[in-house]
């Protein structure tokens, strides 16, 4: 209790700030969560209402504005005497904004704002109200005279979110969610003619709202929009949990706090703040803290701390370390001792106390530079006190330390001591050679930025194979990868030596051996190009491809669509004759007499035309269609058997002897469908019979060309 708080004056204390709470025992001290107290103050108005001119039936809008600890309670005068809270065409809302709608002439008057806290009370300047004739009542398009602000709260306060429209006729006004998620029911209510009141606001509320304006029976409508940020204090979803360790191994303690903004995690012990160093480490944004290789001294009580904006919390766990009794006190008398670049020599004495129940040591090295979980151990036997360490790097700065381990336990840890192994000379460097010309080598390497911080380089030498001496030394810093050899003798071979050094002397060096006469010989023989003339000549080279591409397209859609239109004219040729060569329907006595009938079905058949008919002689046939590979002559059909068989294996074939006409000099093509027929004139005494037999044509009077190539 402060009974008489007091303010900074004069340089005297200010009983103002942040306050802890803490209590300790023997086990450890906790520190509470910090409470801030401020004086209760009030400011003057910085923003007064101002007068304003309505007409009857519009809205009138005044506004004050004042600062205070705590926040001052705002309330309004109508010629000094307090209004109508129970008026429902009177909204007061709580940042200091009166709304009157529906104006009267009654309305009219003077308005002070009257600010309120425990500190003081302030009056504002009077506005006056004028509220004119009624207004005429023509079409007014809707409008917002004050949309909803930006807003910043903390969780469990009240948002007010204020639109004032007007238009006429008067404008309904609506609310929705900018990202389209429903705003919700709950501690949600329309106040006045069109402001928002959301009570009790959590994060889920944070987003941007729109006030719409809308003309009753329309889509004209006009919005406004504002955004609302819920902060919350920092709260833990994850407290630490009290541990016993036994001494010499890791404790672990795991806080997650989550808020709005994200919290920021400390951690004490003891009340103290504990940073990350030695063997305590921080991990994922300080939510896990690590002690390795504790001891009696990291014996405490353990806070989390989560701070944001919105405030802080706190939670606390409390570290046991189990000591065994008669465990061995630590090594004494640790020592170590460079021996080479990669090895170091430890030495030690053993505990003064509990030395007979000793199993062996381990002893932990990591880097000087590295942090603790690098750490790596190596076990020593009980009467050894000293160990060799190698396979480590050169020049480089190590930290030791040493544990004896009993069947109950481990000591507590000796003294960490350091040591850093002998520098030496480089290793040879890796070098590649690429001839760039008949005059002119480039030699490669892997660049070592090592070299550099150990005042260190490389060197270089070269000289043709057939000469005692170097070129050189060429000294190149140790961030160089590259060299280039230049005038160089064209028919020579050269011996190159590359080297790297350091503050300790040269390393061995890497030798090449690299002949110019393939380059000179290659360069005699196929003189320097003309660039433009290859990029000229692949660009030709390149369209001819692509013009090559196209004609090929072209020409096998050509073909293909020559093979189509040719099947189709072959097929149609076919059918065409088949049509003709079809025997008719009716029976075989009542045929056409000037129709002669062929039995083609197989070569030497006969065929019978009627009971009454003549048999027509196979020789005279044979004469006028002579067969394939008659009279020793080969057979001119092609073999093709993808040949159309309806053409060249017609069973029974009748055809017209009106269809077929005297031909000579034709294609065989033309000639096909009537290649195996021939009409003669029929005698004068028998009119337009049939060839009787025994009667032959004349060759005179009608010839039948035999095509060399006939595919019929």
């Amino acid at each position: 209790m402060i009974h008489h708080f007091r303010l900074e004056r004069g340089g005297s204390p200010s009983d103002e700030g942040d306050y802890e709470c803490v209590a300790q025992n023997r086990f450890g001290l906790v520190v509470s969560r910090k409470a801030r107290i401020q004086a209760a103050t009030m400011s003057d108005f910085h923003v007064h209402p101002q007068a304003t001119v309505g007409e009857e039936g519009g809205v009138a809008r005044f506004q004050c504005q004042i600062h205070g600890l705590p926040e001052p309670l705002i309330t309004w005068e109508k010629n000094r005497v307090p209004i109508d809270t129970d008026n429902e065409r009177y909204t007061l809302l709580p940042k200091g904004v009166l709304q009157i709608t529906g104006l009267r002439t009654e309305d009219s008057g003077i308005f002070h704002c009257v600010a309120s806290n425990i500190a003081s009370i302030r009056i504002s300047h009077g506005a006056r109200l004028t509220v004119s004739g009624s207004g005429s009542g023509a079409y007014k398009e809707p409008a917002i005279l004050v949309g909803p602000e930006n807003l910043t709260l903390t969780v469990h306060q009240t948002a007010v979110l204020e639109c004032v429209a007007t238009g006429n006729p008067r404008p309904i006004v609506s609310w929705s969610r900018l990202d389209g998620r429903p705003i919700g029911v709950e501690g949600i209510q329309v106040l006045g003619t069109g402001n928002l009141i959301i009570s009790d606001v959590t994060v889920q509320h944070s987003g941007v709202y729109v006030c719409a304006a809308n003309r009753p029976g329309t889509r004209v409508r006009r919005t406004a929009q504002g955004r609302l940020v819920v902060q919350a204090p920092a709260e833990f979803v994850q407290h630490p949990q009290s541990i016993s360790r036994p001494a010499g191994t890791t404790a672990m303690f795991t806080c997650q706090a989550q808020g709005e903004p994200p919290p920021h995690v400390t951690w004490l012990k003891n009340g103290q703040v504990l940073g990350p160093g030695g063997h305590v480490r921080l991990k994922n944004n300080n939510s896990t803290l690590t002690i390795s290789g504790i001891g009696p001294e990291d014996e405490a009580i353990y806070q989390c701390v989560a701070e944001n904006s919105a405030g802080s919390s706190q939670a606390s766990a409390r570290l046991t370390v189990l000591w065994a009794e008669g465990l061995p006190g630590p090594p004494r008398n640790v020592r170590a001792v460079s021996v080479s670049s990669t090895e170091v020599r430890v030495s030690w004495s053993e505990p003064l106390a509990n030395t007979k129940e000793i199993i062996g040591y381990v002893l932990h090295i990591r880097k000087a530079a590295d942090p603790p979980e690098l750490e790596y151990q190596e076990a020593v036997s009980k009467s050894t006190f000293q160990h060799l360490v190698s396979d480590l790097e050169p020049s480089t700065a190590y930290s030791f330390y040493i544990k004896a381990y009993t069947p109950r336990g481990a000591s507590s840890a000796s003294v960490p001591t350091l040591a850093s192994t002998l520098g030496e000379a480089p290793a040879p460097p890796p070098l590649s050679v690429r001839v760039l010309g008949s005059s002119s080598l480039q030699l490669l390497w892997e660049p070592w930025p090592r070299l550099a911080q150990h005042e260190g380089g490389f060197k270089l030498f070269y000289r043709p194979a057939s000469k005692t001496s170097f070129t050189g030394p060429i000294l190149l810093p140790g961030t160089v990868s590259s060299y280039n050899l230049s005038q160089l003798d064209p028919t020579a071979v050269y011996e190159v030596k590359l080297l790297a050094y350091n503050q300790h002397g040269d390393g061995n060096a890497t030798v090449r051996f690299v002949s110019l006469r393939g380059a000179s010989e290659r360069t005699a023989l196929s003189p320097p190009c003309d660039c433009r003339k290859e990029e000229a000549a692949n660009q030709t080279s390149t369209t001819g491809i692509v013009i090559g591409i196209h004609i090929g397209v072209t020409c096998i859609i050509f073909c293909v669509l020559f093979l189509l239109f040719g099947q189709r004219g072959r097929v149609l040729l076919c059918k065409d004759v088949e049509n003709q060569l079809s025997p008719p329907q009716g029976p075989r006595n009542q045929r056409d007499p000037g129709i002669l009938a062929l039995n083609g079905a197989r070569r030497g058949e006969r065929g019978q035309l009627g009971r009454d008919e003549k048999h027509v002689d196979m020789k005279e046939l044979e004469q006028l269609f002579p067969p394939a590979g008659a009279a020793g002559q080969p057979d001119p059909r092609p073999t093709d058997p993808a040949a159309p068989a309806p053409c060249e294996e017609t069973q029974l074939s009748t055809l017209p002897l009106q269809g077929c006409g005297l031909m000579e000099g034709k294609t065989a093509e033309a000639t096909a469908p009537c290649a195996g027929l021939a009409a003669a004139p029929p005698p004068p005494d028998r009119g337009p019979g049939l060839l009787s037999e025994g009667q032959t044509a004349r060759p005179a009077e009608a010839q039948v060309t035999q095509p060399a190539h006939s595919e019929q």
